[in-house]
């Protein structure tokens, strides 16, 4: 009785909540912490968004059990803003299905599509449920390089060639989490090609969709024709509309995919509370002014971040999408290690990071820095990183200037 269960001794233990451990502590003691390592939006939801949910959950057949693949209209809705944001055909009947966030999603996928044995391809360093949903549905991971270069292609004709058995998964994230790089329609159109040459399903999460700068808009892996042939595409309203809480995303795509995913959620779950799908409904068809705000808003802190900090002495390149900036360390201090370097930050300068390393191995010597203080307190956390530096004999630039 003593012996761990078999899916519990595969995973390992959370890096990330050692931090996260660290700050609530830190918090619970009093203490200011400038927040900047959780994905957690700041912003309020569309007011019409929540007056919907209040609308809806007032009617008294609204709190019956709700349909596991979404309310049709929700489904409609998705398949709507696919047609006018990518230019994508989407049968709303049987190419969509709602999930409790992508996060989620991806989970019940892996559980529908993994046999125990199967080899994964997944992106490293990559956003925990890309890999662990798949380690705890059974499968084996090989990692892929985040970076969509020719060593990234490279990397798969050698993961096909050289692994038994051969993968039948790839997951994709672009924008990425954490790395935030970004790909274009090309890089799709090989991929896509590539997964028909070699038999691979393709799981694209792209939760970030809307979160794109400097004029970009990001592409859909199912703009590409034949993309549905063999990928599903993973979308969120989380970051879109500032609804984190509400957990509602989709799977778009392959009908075979969202057949078997649908089977699977209908044994598992009974779906999202019928006003809060309501509500998401309204989300995607109401006024979309939200989403620009929202995108010009991280923006704003995207380069109040890059430059505060860099006049602190800290040199972070700027994301092209996404809500987090994939910060190496400081030159000088790269030998603490994320993990480390992390700890000391919070504790030395109370602001709180993701170290690089609870992403995978390769993410080790960077942090996520997450875009969700307002300016204010984004220049406070620069000017007290710069204290910190300076305590541990970095030479910060511009010692005179203010943050």
């Amino acid at each position: 009785m003593s012996e761990e269960f078999y899916r519990i001794k595969r995973l390992p233990p959370y890096v990330i909540a050692e931090v996260n451990a660290m700050r609530a502590a830190a918090r619970g003691a009093g203490e200011d912490i400038i927040d900047l390592g959780m994905g957690n939006p700041d912003l309020p939801p569309p007011a019409h968004v929540i007056a919907k949910l209040c609308e809806v959950a007032q009617k008294p057949d609204a709190h019956g059990y709700s349909a596991s693949k979404g309310i049709p209209g929700l489904r409609k809705a998705q398949a709507n803003y696919y047609g006018r944001r990518f230019g994508v055909d989407v049968d709303p009947e049987t190419e969509v299905v709602v999930t409790m966030g992508s996060k989620e999603g991806l989970a019940s996928l892996a559980t529908a599509i993994t046999a125990p044995g199967d080899v994964v391809l997944a992106p490293n360093p990559s956003y925990p449920i890309h890999t662990f949903g798949f380690i705890i549905a059974g499968a084996t991971i090989r990692s892929v390089p985040t970076t969509p270069d020719e060593n990234y292609f490279r990397s798969l004709e050698r993961a096909m060639a050289f692994t038994v058995p051969r993968p039948s998964i790839l997951v994709v994230n672009y924008p990425s989490n954490p790395t935030a790089e970004t790909v274009d329609l090309a890089f799709y159109e090989r991929l896509v090609a590539w997964a028909k040459e070699n038999k691979v399903w393709i799981l694209s999460d792209l939760a970030y969709s809307e979160l794109y700068f400097d004029g970009n808009p990001t592409p859909s892996i199912l703009q590409v024709k034949g993309g549905k042939d063999v990928a599903v595409e993973f979308t969120s309203l989380s970051k879109t509309y500032s609804m984190a809480g509400w957990r509602v995303g989709f799977a778009v795509g392959n009908r075979e995919l969202i057949a078997a995913m649908t089977r699977v959620k209908s044994y598992l779950d009974y779906g999202a509370f019928t006003p809060i799908q309501a509500a998401a409904c309204a989300a995607l068809n109401g006024p979309q002014d939200i989403v620009e705000q929202n995108r010009l808003l991280y923006h704003k802190r995207r380069d109040i971040l890059v430059d505060a900090f860099g006049r602190a002495g800290w040199d972070i390149p700027a994301p092209r999408a996404s809500m987090f900036a994939w910060a190496p360390l400081p030159p000088a201090l790269a030998h603490l290690g994320s993990l480390e370097f992390s700890k000391q930050l919070l504790t030395e300068a109370k602001v709180a990071v993701a170290p690089g390393v609870g992403y995978g191995e390769d993410g080790e010597g960077y942090v996520r820095i997450a875009l969700v203080e307002n300016d204010h307190r984004l220049r406070q956390a620069a000017r007290n990183v710069k204290k910190y530096l300076q305590s541990m004999g970095v030479n910060t630039p511009g010692q005179s200037k203010a943050i």
